[in-house]
């Protein structure tokens, strides 16, 4: 398997602190309990993805940031600009490591010393400063569509593409946030031609790198996992090219690249 990513976090604390995430974020964070996660996203004023994250209310005022790719100190940069007088307060933390633990409730939260725990549902996503190798969270997660978003895609994906509606990290019945119009307008109309999927590739291939076919870029790759007698991925492709291999076709991917898909995803 590839190395684990290293753990982003960052603190959004404060009498205000949830209002605020409420505001900026595309998920419905009042509705967070404490001792609970949920996806979440920060987009830009296009719609697109600038983060995405499981975002943790450890305490009535805290929350706790786990970026599933980028800079934590990059985005405490970002959304300083729009604190202006609010009662809160942000901190990028130091690089933690992350690794599997045992089964746990889904969105349920614990906190022992300085671990923290995510419950996943199969498994449970350890956020500490331990140093470890065990990255079996990363295939149980791929293969549940849970994107992860290499430093080249951050900032030019859209929710739909990435079926973030389904895993409630994005709202259309909410007030308005940054993308929030594009979201809803994608989601009504039906508009984007780009899905989530899982499969297989016959080789290699690396996290942020496009798939092509002849000069036209049809998608990304967001994950690869090596199972052994192949390697799994999460990858975004057009529509055109999912339907064409879903038929038994094989488009002439760049590289002589063979590409099976077994799950997909709707926005």
């Amino acid at each position: 398997m590839h190395a684990s990513p290293i753990a982003e976090t960052l603190l959004l604390e404060g009498p205000e602190a949830g209002a605020f995430a409420h505001a900026q974020f595309s998920s419905r964070v009042d509705g967070l309990a404490v001792g609970h996660w949920q996806f979440s996203a920060w987009l830009d004023a296009k719609g697109r993805v600038r983060a995405l994250f499981h975002l943790a209310r450890l305490e009535e005022q805290r929350y706790l940031l786990l970026l599933r790719g980028g800079d934590a100190a990059t985005m405490v940069d970002g959304l300083q600009r729009f604190v202006f007088r609010a009662q809160l307060r942000l901190t990028a933390l130091p690089a933690r490591s992350l690794s599997t633990g045992p089964m746990q409730a889904l969105h349920a939260v614990t906190m022992e010393d300085d671990v923290v725990s995510l419950g996943c549902g199969s498994h449970a996503l350890l956020v500490s400063t331990a140093t470890s190798t065990d990255d079996a969270w990363r295939a149980l997660q791929l293969c549940e569509g849970w994107p992860w978003l290499p430093a080249p895609v951050l900032g030019t994906l859209l929710p739909a593409a990435l079926s973030l509606q389904r895993l409630n990290a994005v709202a259309v019945d909410k007030g308005c946030y940054p993308g929030q119009e594009i979201v809803a307008r994608l989601h009504f109309r039906d508009g984007h031609k780009r899905h989530l999927h899982c499969g297989t590739t016959s080789q290699s291939v690396h996290a942020g790198e496009a798939l092509r076919i002849d000069d036209r870029e049809v998608g990304c790759v967001l994950d690869v996992v090596d199972g052994g007698s192949g390697f799994n991925v999460l990858l975004v492709l057009d529509d055109d090219v999912a339907t064409q291999l879903r038929a038994g076709a094989t488009p002439s991917f760049q590289d002589a690249l063979a590409l099976t898909l077994q799950t997909s995803w709707p926005a």
